[in-house]
C-alpha cells in the first residue's frame, strides 16, 4: 500500500466514535485567547521595543499578526471543511497523505510537549519568586532542572492542569473561560493606569535610525521591525491548538473560523495596544538595558509608582501560564489520539472515557510525559522544536489549501468558511512561513531533523505497520 494514501474524510466522519460535541465559538475564543496571551505579553514587548523596534515595535506585532491571519484564515477553512481532531496532522492526511501526515504530526507533538513543558518551567520560577516573597523556599533540589535536581513545582502543575483535563470539556473549559477574564482585565488594569503616564515625547522618533551589529541583527530602522516581528511571531504560536477541538464542537463549519481568527484578533490588539502603553511610559531606550528586560511592564509600574498594580500584574502572569499550559495539553492530548485512532501509535492512546467522553489515556500520558521533561530535563537545547515545528505545521496547512481545492472527496463539502482571494493568500502564507523558518539558528535545524530521524524510524517499525488507512483495519 502507498505510504501516500489519503484519509477518506467521509468514512471518518461515519465509522468513527466522536468526541463530545459541547464547544462553543465563545469557548474556542477563549481557548485561543488562553493559548496566545500568557507572562510573554508582560515581557516580549519590552525586549522587541529595546532591542529591534522602538516605539514602532506595534508595527512590529502588526506585522506578525498579518503572518499569522493568513496562516489562521488557511486553518479556518480546513477546520469547517474537516470537522476532525488532529489539526493539521489530519488535513495533511487529508490531501497530502499518510507519510506527510505523520511526520507534520511527529513535528506537532515536539511543539505541544515541549511547549507545555517550558511553559512548565516558566510558572514554576515565577510562582517560587511568589514565594520568596513571603520567605517560602524551597529546598535547592526541587528548585530547578538542572542537572542536579528537579523542579517539583513544574511536575505538580502539569499534573493538575491534567487532572482539570480528565475532568470533561466542559468543566476545563469553564475554568479557562474564567482564567482568560482574569487576565484580560489584568492587562486592561494596566493599559488604564498606565494610559495616564504617557509622554508623547517616548514616541520621537517614531523609527529610530538603524544599524546592523557584528552578529548580523537588526536594530531599529526597517529591518528592526521586521526582525522585531520574527520574535513576536513567537508570542502568538498556540491559535493553532483550537484547531485540535474541531471534533469537540457543536457546529464546526460557524464555530471554528470564528475561533481562530476571533482568538487572534483579540490578542493582536491586546500585544500592540499593551506597547504602544509600554513605549509610552518607558523611552525604548531604557528598554534596551538587558536588566529591564525580564519584567519590562514591573519597571514601567515603578517609574510611575504604581507599585499596587505589580502584585495584581504578577497575578495576571500567572493565569496567564496557566491557560497556556491548559490549552496546549488539551492540543497534545487530542493529537495523539487523532494519530492513535489511525494506528500510528498504539490504540490505547485513542480509548474514550465513556462517563466524560474525553480521550483519558493520551491525557494521563501526555501529562505525565510533559511533567517530566519539564521536571527533569533542561531545556534549552529542546525549546527551539516549538517554534520549527509551528511553522512548518502553518506552511503545510498553507500549501494544504490548494490541494483541498482541487480534492474531488472535498467538492460536495464546501458550504463552509473560504480563505478570500484564492489563491493569493494561501501561497502567501506559505512563503512567509517557510521565509521565517530560514531565519531561525543552525542549531535549530539539527535538533528538528534528529526528532524527525526518531519518527521515521517509530514509522517504519510500528506506524506503517499498524496503519488502518493503509491497511483498511
Amino acid at each position: 500500500m502507498s505510504i501516500f494514501k489519503k484519509k477518506d474524510v467521509a468514512s471518518d466522519l461515519a465509522k468513527q466514535p466522536v468526541l463530545e460535541r459541547s464547544l462553543s465559538a465563545f469557548g474556542l475564543t477563549t481557548m485561543g485567547v488562553g493559548a496566545i496571551v500568557g507572562a510573554g505579553i508582560f515581557i516580549t514587548p519590552g525586549i522587541i521595543a529595546g532591542k529591534y523596534a522602538g516605539p514602532a515595535v506595534m508595527l512590529s506585532f502588526l506585522l506578525a499578526a498579518i503572518v499569522c491571519t493568513l496562516a489562521a484564515l488557511c486553518y479556518a477553512e480546513f477546520t469547517s471543511t474537516i470537522p476532525l481532531a488532529g489539526s493539521a496532522y489530519t488535513y495533511a492526511y487529508s490531501v497530502f497523505g499518510e507519510i506527510i501526515a505523520w511526520i507534520l504530526g511527529w513535528s506537532l507533538v515536539s511543539e505541544y510537549l515541549f511547549a507545555v513543558s517550558s511553559v512548565a518551567g516558566s510558572w514554576s520560577a515565577y510562582f517560587q519568586n511568589l514565594l520568596g516573597g513571603f520567605g517560602i523556599n524551597l529546598p535547592v533540589y526541587l528548585q530547578h532542572a538542572n542537572g542536579k535536581g528537579i523542579d517539583i513545582i513544574a511536575i505538580i502543575i502539569v499534573l493538575l492542569v491534567t487532572a482539570l483535563l480528565i475532568s470533561g470539556v466542559r468543566e476545563s473549559t469553564r475554568v479557562n473561560e474564567i482564567m482568560v477574564i482574569i487576565k484580560i482585565a489584568v492587562i486592561l488594569l494596566f493599559i488604564g493606569v498606565g494610559a495616564f503616564f504617557i509622554k508623547s515625547g517616548n514616541f520621537v522618533p517614531f523609527i529610530p535610525k538603524g544599524f546592523t551589529d557584528a552578529a548580523g541583527i537588526h536594530h531599529y530602522g526597517f529591518g528592526g521591525i521586521i526582525a522585531g516581528a520574527a520574535t513576536a511571531f513567537y508570542a502568538y504560536i498556540g491559535f493553532d491548538a483550537v484547531s485540535t477541538a474541531s471534533e469537540e464542537v457543536k457546529n464546526p463549519k460557524r464555530d471554528m473560523p470564528i475561533g481562530i481568527i476571533g482568538s487572534l484578533g483579540v490578542a493582536s490588539i491586546l500585544y500592540m495596544t499593551l506597547s504602544a502603553v509600554l513605549v509610552g511610559i518607558v523611552n525604548y531606550k531604557e528598554l534596551a538595558n538587558p536588566a529591564h528586560q525580564g519584567d519590562p511592564v514591573a519597571y514601567a509600574l515603578t517609574l510611575i509608582n504604581q507599585n499596587w498594580v505589580a502584585g495584581i500584574v504578577s497575578l495576571g502572569a500567572v493565569v496567564g501560564m496557566t491557560t497556556v499550559l491548559m490549552v496546549m495539553s488539551f492540543g497534545g492530548n487530542r493529537l495523539l489520539f487523532a494519530i492513535a485512532r489511525d494506528g500510528l501509535l498504539p490504540k490505547t492512546f485513542s480509548k474514550i472515557s465513556e462517563r466524560s467522553k474525553i480521550p483519558v489515556t493520551s491525557t494521563i500520558i501526555f501529562g505525565v510525559l510533559a511533567a517530566l521533561i519539564g521536571g527533569i530535563v533542561p531545556l534549552q537545547t529542546i525549546a527551539e522544536l516549538v517554534n520549527i515545528g509551528t511553522l512548518f505545521a502553518f506552511a503545510l496547512v498553507s500549501l494544504g489549501i490548494v490541494f483541498l481545492r482541487r480534492d474531488p472527496q472535498f467538492k460536495d463539502n464546501r458550504t463552509g468558511f473560504k480563505v478570500p482571494f484564492y489563491p493569493v493568500i494561501p501561497i502567501l502564507s506559505f512563503v512567509m512561513c517557510v521565509f521565517l523558518m530560514l531565519q531561525l539558528e543552525l542549531i535549530t535545524w539539527k535538533v528538528f531533523v534528529v526528532w524527525q530521524v526518531i519518527g521515521l524510524a517509530w514509522y517504519a517499525l510500528y506506524g506503517s505497520r499498524n496503519s488502518k488507512v493503509r491497511h483498511s483495519l
